[in-house]
This record gives structure tokens, sequence and C-alpha cells, in this order.
């Protein structure tokens, strides 16, 4: 998924209402959290966005929150209608890591997840990721599981390295065209603050990408794979409402939600070795 181009660009007040009035308001439905109940985004209205505002002593400028309210009831309708069907159990990623291993025939060997005892298994959502890369640019085109601190260098100097290994780079972490990052939790109870920090980590490396585009107008694309129904939609909807707001601050330039990475990974990664 790509940013929605009208959503782009907007001010930091617009961002400080849209953040404030989630916080204030609320992520989700009321009553959810209840077995059997359907486990949806909200919606909002002008009157609660104009009484959160105001239990601040701030005033409402009405223009504005018409256009925070488009964004805010756009994002919720895109996460429960388009995103959240997107999202795979264990079982479903193993079936379509099995398949696409019998199509594309990797000569590389997936890496496991750093579970212990029976939530011990292949990164099924890091093996797919990787299988489709290969099938695109070759086992040597790009990097998995980097080792090394992306770094740029041009004229003979070492110029920028960022702060954390991502999980991948395109064509290398030399200088690359495009690093992500992959947060798959396959058998996970709990939305433990790992899975929270793991937002957050995204942002920090958006935060850097955004400064070198800016510093030295060097473009790196920056991906975010991300899996699992229970983590992500049952337990993490707020992260996901935060991952649609950096989507759109320029933090991030794609995500790929779920099965995205069967549908929109290829091509993706067909047009960017062609730049």
């Amino acid at each position: 998924m790509r940013a929605e181009p009208k959503f782009i660009k907007q001010s930091t007040r617009f961002w400080a209402h849209a953040k404030y009035l989630s916080e204030k308001v609320g992520y989700s439905e009321r009553g959810t959290k209840r077995r059997g109940a359907p486990k949806l985004l909200r919606t909002y209205t002008a009157a609660e966005a104009v009484a959160a505002l105001r239990d601040k002593n701030l005033e409402p400028d009405n223009k504005l929150i018409a256009q925070v309210l488009e964004y805010l009831n756009w994002r919720t309708e895109t996460l429960n209608k388009h995103v959240a069907p997107l999202f795979m159990d264990r079982a479903q990623a193993a079936t379509e890591y099995n398949k696409l291993k019998a199509k594309l025939k990797p000569t590389k060997v997936s890496a496991m997840n750093k579970q212990k005892g029976e939530k011990k298994h292949t990164a099924y959502l890091s093996g797919m990721v990787s299988m489709i890369a290969e099938s695109v640019v070759g086992p040597d085109g790009f990097v998995e599981d980097a080792r090394s601190l992306a770094i740029l260098t041009w004229g003979g100097n070492l110029e920028e390295i960022f702060s954390r290994r991502f999980d991948g780079a395109f064509p290398d972490t030399e200088n690359p065209k495009a690093v992500w990052e992959i947060k798959e939790y396959y058998g996970t109870t709990t939305f433990g603050s790992r899975v929270a920090d793991g937002v957050y980590e995204t942002l920090l490396d958006g935060y850097e990408i955004e400064g070198v585009r800016a510093l030295h107008g060097k473009v790196i694309e920056h991906f975010l794979f991300i899996d699992d129904r229970f983590t992500w939609w049952d337990c993490g909807r707020s992260y996901l409402c935060r991952m649609i707001d950096m989507l759109h601050t320029g933090h991030v330039d794609e995500i790929f939600f779920g099965r995205e990475v069967l549908t929109d990974w290829e091509p993706r990664l067909k047009q960017l070795s062609k730049k």
C-alpha cells in the first residue's frame, strides 16, 4: 500500500490534530474487546473532535477539523475493509510460503524466526520477501538479514551511516536504492512492548532517510512488511493507524500488509531495478 496523494504534504498542525483526536476519542469501536464482537476501527464526527479540543481549552479550526476528519475516516475505512482481510495467521503464511518456494525454487535458504520450542519455525514473511527478490534481481542482487549498517559514500568519502541495521537492502547496504524492515509475529499470544517498539524503530529509520533526502538529495526507498492477523489486527489496530500516518508523513514509502507481499512486491522491485 502506498500513500493516498491527497493526504500527503500536510502541515504539522494537521498531524497534531490527527494524532490528538485519535488518542483522545479512541481508535476502536466501543465494545470490540468483547468475545465474538467484530474488531473494527471507529469513525469520527465533528462533534467528537470539537469536544476533544475544548477539553484542552483549545479553539477548534472548523476548516482544519473537516480536513482531518476526512483523513481519519478514510484511514478507518481503508484499514477495516482493505487491510484487515490481507493478514494471515501462521498456517496460512506457511501454505503461501511453501507454494511460492515450489514455484520459484530459490537458491537461498530461508532464515528461522527467533522463537523456541513449538513457536520456532521458518520466518515465512521474510522468506517470501527474499524468494521474490531473488526471482527478480538474482541471489546476489540484494542483501537480506543485513549484518552491517547501511552507508552512503561518494567522491571517495563516507558521508552518512544509518543507526540501525535493516532487514534487507537493494542492491547493497552501501549506497542502497531501497531498504526494508520486516515485522512478522506468527504464533505470538500477546501484543508485547517489542512489537510496539518495532513501529517506532521504523519511524526512526524514516527520519534518517528523510534527512538524507533533504540534505543530500539522495532518494532511498523505505519499505515495511508486516504480518500476523492476531498481532496486528486483533491486538495492534492502533499501531496500524500510526503506520498509515507514517506512510502519509513520508517516513515510509510503502507498507506491504500480509498478502500484499505476494501481489505487490514483485512489480515494485521490478520498477525499482529499472531506475
